[in-house]
C-alpha cells in the first residue's frame, strides 16, 4: 500500500502488492542506477526477473530460494545484462529478449537468448502473463511488458523507451527519435489509460495519465 518506486542502488528494495502479483523494484549500480523488478505470481510463487542489470550477489538474493524461471532483458545495452550470466548459472532461469536485440546480448554476455520474442506475444509465469510490446527507437528490438491487471490498473515496465519527462535516448540520432516517440505514442499512449502505471529501467516510476500532456513537447524538442 506505501509503494513509491523510489529506490536508490545500495538501498532497500520496494514491493507493491496486486491482487495476483508482487512486484519488487530494487536499483544496481551507484553510476548507472539500473532498475530491476522480480515479479512474482501470488498463486504459485513463480518469479521472473527484469533485467539482470548489475550486482548479481544481491539480485540472487532478492530472488531468493524460489529462484526464477525466467530472466527478462528488455534491451541490449551493456549496462542492462552484466548480471545475466552470473543469474542464470544460478538459476537455470530461461533467458527472454526481443529477437532482433537477442544477438547483440548473446555477443555481450555470452549467454543464448532461448526466448527470442516479437510483438504481442506473451510472457507467462504462474497464472500471470506479460504483453511484449516492441518499441523501436532507443534500439531496434527494445520491448516494454504489459501487465494488465484483471483486477485493477494496467502495469508496464518500459526499459531505457519511456520515462518520466520523455521517450529513451536516440543519441541525437533525429530519425531514430522520430520512430521511437511515433512507436511509444501508438502503442502506448494510444492503447492504454491515463491510470497505466510505468516502470522505467532508470529512476522514478509514472503513469501515462502524468506525461501524456507533454508529448507534444517531447516532439518539439527532439529528444
Amino acid at each position: 500500500m506505501n509503494y513509491t518506486g523510489k529506490v536508490t542502488p545500495g538501498g532497500t528494495p520496494d514491493t507493491r502488492e496486486l491482487a495476483e502479483l508482487m512486484i519488487t523494484k530494487l536499483a544496481v549500480d551507484p553510476k548507472m542506477s539500473n532498475n530491476c523488478y522480480v515479479l512474482r505470481c501470488r498463486a504459485t510463487d513463480e518469479q521472473v526477473l527484469i533485467d539482470a542489470a548489475a550486482e548479481s550477489e544481491g539480485l540472487l538474493a532478492l530472488i531468493g530460494p524460489a529462484g526464477i524461471s525466467k530472466v527478462i532483458t528488455t534491451h541490449e545495452h551493456w549496462d542492462h545484462h552484466r548480471a545475466l550470466a552470473d543469474v542464470v548459472a544460478s538459476t537455470g532461469a530461461v533467458v527472454v529478449a526481443g529477437a532482433a536485440d537477442s544477438a547483440g546480448i548473446t555477443e555481450q554476455t555470452g549467454v543464448r537468448v532461448q526466448d527470442q520474442v516479437e510483438h504481442g506475444d506473451t510472457i507467462e509465469f504462474g497464472n500471470c502473463r506479460l504483453e511484449v510490446i516492441h518499441l523501436i527507437g532507443h534500439t531496434a528490438g527494445s520491448i516494454a511488458l504489459l501487465y494488465d491487471d484483471p483486477e485493477g490498473t494496467p502495469h508496464l515496465f518500459t526499459g531505457d523507451s519511456l520515462f518520466p519527462g520523455g521517450v529513451g535516448s536516440t543519441r541525437g540520432d533525429k530519425a531514430a527519435f522520430a520512430t521511437l516517440i511515433d512507436e511509444v505514442a501508438a502503442k502506448v499512449f494510444d492503447r492504454l489509460p491515463d491510470e497505466t502505471w510505468f516502470y522505467p529501467g532508470h529512476g522514478n516510476d509514472s503513469t501515462l495519465g502524468a506525461e501524456r500532456p507533454h508529448l507534444p513537447e517531447w516532439r518539439e524538442r527532439g529528444w
